[in-house]
């Protein structure tokens, strides 16, 4: 399999399809009979598009590894040596271009910015979104703050992993070069703790468990992902699920990601037949659990008004700052269109009981 190291930080620029992480580790183990050579040397025969300028800028990044530990240019590779390459994923020739889009930033510092973002604004432009985006209003904020940003220079970092549009809740955008080094080792190795909300249909089985499934593309429908619990198509996902609160025909659940695939919340629950409540890629916009009676279906329907969109909050984040190295924590609450529909489907389940008692 070829590898390529096409930017001039030496990153891979295609965006990966089915993961929410934007870096991913190409590696190389030495055999035992490899001849002492430089790092950048051996890299550049064995990497497609690599040149010595490319390597020697990655490395000085802190982007190839040897033995877990950052290096330099000189090092002579040894036998049985680890060499890992950190790729960046951004779409190539993509400008961002700064728009006044407000940002609910949640922290900043000079490393890194966590912003609560609202439901139904996308986070990364692409070929049907080039404006209006979350990075577009960080583009314009940043550039209010120090002019030396600029589109050229802010799509080279930034996006160490993304939400879906209509998913509300925080995000991690880095603001340096070394803090996306430190937060792509953070996300590839599954240290970065992330906790969702979300409400699914039906009364769930477990009071918590793990799904664990590959996630791909759907075979037949390209815009959707599926789940594949045999095989090696598409790529590990891992989710890890407890029971907050059952309300008849809905639950209220937690959600933790060990990896961060696209849609992995959403795929995962539906995989377990429980899709998320209104989601409208995975068969959760229309009643899945309940009665027959046209007052239930009038419930649902007001319900899908309130909250018209899957209901998936990222509600934690929670990292090793990339510049002091300390344990950070975030939390916000979830998003009011969410938790107006909680409390609805929550009065609703104390009516059946008390009809129940009566």
């Amino acid at each position: 399999m070829a590898n390529s190291l096409n930017d001039e930080t030496g990153f891979d620029e295609q965006l990966p399809e089915a993961s929410e992480e934007l870096y991913e580790q190409q590696v190389f183990r030495i055999d035992p009979g490899q001849e002492l050579m430089r790092i950048d040397k051996f890299l550049v025969g064995r990497v497609e598009y690599a040149t010595r300028n490319k390597v020697q800028k990655a490395i000085a990044a802190g982007r190839i590894l040897v033995n877990g530990k950052t290096t330099k240019s000189n090092y002579n590779i040894r036998p049985a040596d680890e060499i890992i390459i950190y790729s960046h994923r951004e779409r190539a020739g993509e400008q961002v271009i700064p728009e006044p889009i407000p940002l609910p930033i949640v922290y900043e510092d000079d490393q890194v910015m966590v912003i609560n973002k609202p439901a139904g604004l996308v986070v990364h432009p692409g070929s049907g979104n080039p404006r209006g985006t979350l990075l577009n209003g960080v583009a314009w904020y940043l550039q209010h703050k120090d002019s030396s940003i600029n589109e050229e220079t802010l799509p080279r970092f930034g996006m160490v992993h993304r939400i879906d549009k209509n998913t509300s809740g925080l995000i991690l955008i880095a603001k340096t070069d070394s803090a996306v080094t430190s937060l792509a080792r953070q996300f590839f190795n599954h240290t970065v703790y992330r906790r969702y909300i979300a409400l699914v249909w039906g009364d769930m089985e477990a009071d918590e468990g793990t799904v664990v499934a590959h996630i791909g593309r759907h075979r037949r429908f390209r815009k959707l992902f599926d789940a594949y619990p045999e095989g090696d198509y598409g790529k590990e996902a891992i989710t890890h699920y407890k029971v907050l609160e059952r309300m008849h025909y809905v639950t209220l659940v937690e959600c933790r990601l060990e990896t961060g695939r696209t849609h992995q919340i959403r795929v995962h629950m539906q995989h377990i037949g429980h899709p998320l409540f209104n989601d409208d890629f995975y068969g959760g916009d229309k009643i899945v659990k309940g009665t027959v009676y046209t007052k239930y279906k009038q419930f649902v329907d007001n319900c899908f008004a309130i909250c018209p969109r899957h209901a998936l909050h990222a509600v934690n984040i929670g990292f090793k700052h990339p510049g002091t190295g300390e344990d950070v924590f975030f939390q916000s609450d979830i998003a009011p269109d969410m938790s107006a529909v909680i409390d609805k489907w929550r009065n609703y389940a104390l009516s059946l009981k008390r009809n129940a008692v009566d």
